[in-house]
């Protein structure tokens, strides 16, 4: 069980788990100041401000240039992998949000005029990021890392 606690112990996991983390706490506070309604599925759910993926990834990139160096393997690595997913985030999936909200209004309007029932099927519409939710992500990730490795890790 040597594995079990070097994982929980590994700051780079550690970091970047944090920060998902925190983005998902702020995510849900900001849920229910918008909405009044407290939804602890926003705690896991995709989509929403800021990007727990944005602040997961650039966590970790800047935790791994911080203590390993930006001329390092590990930064470069980590780094091109928030480039992908900051650019999945507001591409595709941003797309795919875009699109189940207009099959949830087909299927709505659909509903409305036809006398049979239609399947109970519900796309989930929380799912990619805007620009400003990705780089509200990217400076929380940052934000983060900086407290972890000063702080935390220091």
């Amino acid at each position: 069980m040597g594995w079990l606690k070097d994982m929980f112990t590994n700051p780079f996991a550690m970091t970047a788990l944090s920060s998902w983390l925190l983005a998902q706490i702020i995510k849900t506070m900001i849920h229910l100041f918008k909405f009044k309604k407290l939804d602890f599925g926003r705690i896991f759910g995709d989509g929403g401000m800021p990007s727990g993926h944005s602040a997961t990834v650039s966590s970790l990139a800047t935790f791994c240039g911080m203590s390993r160096g930006f001329g390092s393997f590990e930064f470069a690595v980590s780094f091109v992998f928030m480039i992908i997913v900051c650019n999945d985030a507001t591409g595709v999936r941003r797309e795919t949000e875009k699109q189940a909200r207009l099959i949830n209004g087909l299927v709505d309007a659909f509903k409305s005029l036809s006398e049979k029932k239609l399947p109970q099927i519900k796309l989930k519409e929380f799912v990619g990021h805007t620009p400003i939710q990705v780089f509200a992500g990217i400076g929380l990730g940052i934000c983060n890392a900086l407290f972890m490795y000063y702080i935390v890790f220091a």
